[in-house]
């Protein structure tokens, strides 16, 4: 009879530089429960809502995690907005959304890298980095940081793109979708990625709703979920649709993510198409008092964050729900009845980032 023994995947893997610890009940090579455990990077980052005040939290807010500091950021002013009654003008709704495409394509690409170094595919990982170069540079030219960009806060936001730079923007949008084709076409059509991500790690539809996934990992199996049909910033004024899959596995998910980068490449497009002239910010007096939640799209999923104030210049209550929680409890039921060899595959498909989920 064979035996059940428990072998801890992480806190420390080649692949992800994120302190993930998954404790494995295994049967020889099978999988037969993966137990989550989470807590080694916890930094108090809430906690710090008492002692700076709510406009200073927004750059605590945004280091939160590297990869969706954007996303943190904006998550956060929009609470505060929320509270205070705040429209912001509509070129700032635009330039948050140009933002927060580029940032998407940054952490896409990101992941993309990371998923083809872990099937050995390491030409296909530089090749992808290289084109991640650019969405960074492009960052970097349009908010001066590559990671933490700080370019929102509570009324619009700081910095303008100018037009020089939204031509260069359109330009690199072209070269980076050029790129994309070839990197694409080495994705869907290669044997060797395929024989590794087709059929493995499958959840389908029923699954992801009882389970509460949320982003590419659930639109992977065919749930038609995004947060940015809400309409915030300016959403609601560009044409997309949520783009999804049906077959729910490993490769479906790779499929997803590399679709919603040339997605990102038309909305930037629109946006810049149709951003107006006008004011970056409003002034915005007082402080807030009430409380908010507020829902977007970050690059990995759903992300809530809500705000409780009480008036003074120190809110009462910050707290994030990042999407990499809402998809912990799927990956654990994927590798129910996995080989050991796909673990770390599956493990990488639900983009997992730690820093976001313990904070």
């Amino acid at each position: 009879m064979a035996r059940k023994t428990v072998v801890p995947f992480g806190p420390q893997h080649p692949v992800l530089p994120e302190p993930i610890h998954i404790d494995l009940v295994m049967e020889d090579e099978k999988v037969l429960e993966a137990v989550p455990n989470i807590g080694f990077i916890h930094r108090g980052l809430e906690g710090l809502a008492d002692k700076r005040d709510f406009n200073e939290l927004l750059y605590v807010v945004e280091r939160t995690c590297g990869i969706c500091s954007f996303g943190h950021g904006n998550g956060y002013v929009q609470a505060v907005e929320k509270i205070m009654d705040v429209e912001i003008p509509d070129r700032a709704k635009f330039l948050r959304t140009i933002w927060a495409e580029i940032a998407r394509m940054h952490s896409h690409l990101l992941w993309l890298g990371l998923q083809a170094d872990q099937f050995g595919f390491e030409s296909l990982f530089y090749e992808i980095w290289r084109i991640r170069e650019k969405v960074l540079d492009l960052l970097e030219l349009t908010t001066g940081g590559r990671l933490i960009f700080s370019v929102n806060k509570i009324g619009g936001v700081i910095k303008d793109i100018g037009d020089d730079k939204m031509k260069a923007i359109l330009t690199n949008m072209s070269s980076i979708e050029k790129d994309m084709r070839v990197v694409q076409k080495t994705f869907m059509g290669d044997y060797s990625v395929q024989s590794r991500t087709k059929g493995i790690g499958v959840l389908t539809k029923d699954q992801i709703h009882e389970l509460g996934a949320v982003g590419p990992v659930a639109r992977a199996s065919g749930i038609s979920r995004d947060m940015r049909k809400l309409g915030y910033d300016g959403y609601g004024m560009i044409d997309f649709e949520p783009i999804t899959s049906v077959f729910g596995d490993c490769f479906a998910r790779i499929d997803v993510r590399l679709r919603e980068v040339f997605q990102s490449i038309d909305i930037i497009r629109q946006a810049i198409d149709k951003i107006p002239q006008g004011e970056l910010s409003v002034n915005v007096k007082g402080n807030p008092n009430g409380e908010a939640l507020v829902r977007i799209e970050q690059p990995r999923g759903e992300a809530i964050y809500y705000v409780h104030s009480n008036g003074t210049k120190f809110i009462d209550r910050y707290r994030n729900r990042t999407p990499t929680f809402a998809n912990l409890p799927a990956l654990c039921e994927m590798l129910k009845g996995a080989n050991y060899a796909d673990v770390g595959m599956m493990v990488v498909t639900i983009d997992p980032c730690i820093s976001c989920t313990e904070r």
